[in-house]
C-alpha cells in the first residue's frame, strides 16, 4: 500500500480539511516534542504545536516542495517561528508589566517562561551573515513578510529574496550544528 506523500496530503487539503488532519497525525508528536524540549511546560507545548498547525493550516497554499515530498522542514520552519514569537512576545509583555511597576520581576500570571537558551548566540550569528542575507531574515522571519514582501524591501526579485532566506538559514544552520558538536 503506497502512503501518501506530505505534498500530495497538503494539495488535497486545499479543498478536504480531512488531508490535513492526516498530515497532522504524522507531525502532531514530533513537533509537540520539538516545543515541549524547548518551553518545558506540556500546556504551552500543546498551546504552540496547535499555534503551528494553524498556521500551516492558513499557509497551505504556499507549501513548496522544496523536500521531496516531505512537509517536515517547513512545519518545523512555522513551529520554530511560532516559538520565536511567543518568546519574543512573552518578553515584550514582560518589559512592559516590569516597567510599569506590575510584576516586581515576577510572572505573578503564573505563565511558564519558555527555555531561551536555544536564543543564545542568534544576535552574533546573525551579525556574521552578509547584510542581504541578514536583512532578508529579519524581514522573512522577525518581520513576518512574505517573499513577495521581503523581494519589495530589498529591491529585488522574489525568488532572489528566496534564495538569500535559505542561504541565510542555512548559513545559520550550519553556525549552531557546529557550536552544538563543539559543545
Amino acid at each position: 500500500m503506497k502512503t501518501t506523500s506530505d505534498a500530495d496530503l497538503l494539495a488535497a487539503a486545499r479543498t478536504d480539511p480531512h488531508a490535513f488532519r492526516e498530515l497532522y497525525e504524522r507531525y502532531a508528536t514530533r513537533l509537540h516534542a520539538f516545543h515541549l524540549a524547548r518551553c518545558r511546560d506540556d500546556d504551552t507545548a500543546h498551546d504552540l504545536t496547535a499555534e503551528t498547525f494553524a498556521q500551516a493550516w492558513l499557509s497551505r497554499t504556499r507549501f513548496k516542495d522544496e523536500a521531496g515530498g516531505s512537509a517536515g522542514p517547513w512545519l518545523f520552519a512555522i513551529a520554530r517561528h511560532v516559538l520565536f514569537n511567543s518568546v519574543r512576545r512573552k518578553r515584550l509583555e514582560q518589559s512592559a508589566r516590569e516597567r510599569l511597576g506590575l510584576l516586581d520581576g515576577i510572572d505573578r500570571a503564573g505563565a511558564p517562561r519558555p527555555d531561551e537558551s536555544w536564543l543564545e548566540g542568534i544576535d552574533e550569528a546573525l551579525a556574521g551573515l552578509p547584510p542581504g542575507q541578514r536583512e532578508a531574515i529579519e524581514l522573512r522571519v522577525v518581520d513576518d513578510l512574505d517573499y513577495d514582501g521581503v523581494a519589495e524591501r530589498l529591491d529585488t526579485t522574489p525568488a532572489a529574496a528566496r534564495v538569500r532566506v535559505h542561504r541565510g538559514l542555512a548559513a545559520l544552520r550550519d553556525h549552531f550544528t557546529d557550536s552544538m558538536e563543539a559543545r
